[in-house]
């Protein structure tokens, strides 16, 4: 193996532990605030949902990203990404979610780098 070989790798491992950090930040957030969460990388045949939880009668479909600021954490949702969330979402209430009727939304958490958490509900797919 090359050394830069091994920094790609350890960068990755880096980034994975990251991600899971984050995203479990986010998951008390929601917890505190009353959420039940559902399920959490949640993986169908139209992508991974990295938090799925439910509040009354609405399932939460959320999308968590990490970076040093919020603003380049928000930049790194892209329009493909935005549909995958919104296909994955459709499945998972179609064949996991067990119940009758549901409202659906769809948001964006972001993890700044010391941990602060900053979310965006209900995403618009509009003009993506």
């Amino acid at each position: 193996m090359t050394a830069a070989f091994e920094q790609r790798q350890h960068r990755g491992k880096q980034s994975y532990a990251a991600g899971q950090a984050a995203e479990g930040i986010v998951e008390r957030h929601y917890q505190a605030g009353g959420y039940q969460i559902l399920a959490r990388r949640w993986r169908g045949k139209a992508g991974e949902i990295d938090l799925i939880c439910i509040s009354g009668q609405t399932v939460v479909f959320v999308e968590v990203k990490k970076a040093r600021t919020f603003d380049i954490a928000a930049y790194r949702l892209g329009p493909r990404q935005l549909s995958r969330l919104a296909r994955a979402g459709t499945e998972y209430i179609g064949r996991d979610c067990g119940l009758e009727r549901v409202l659906m939304r769809f948001d964006l958490a972001l993890v700044d780098g010391i941990g602060d958490v900053r979310v965006i509900e209900n995403l618009s797919f509009d003009g993506w």
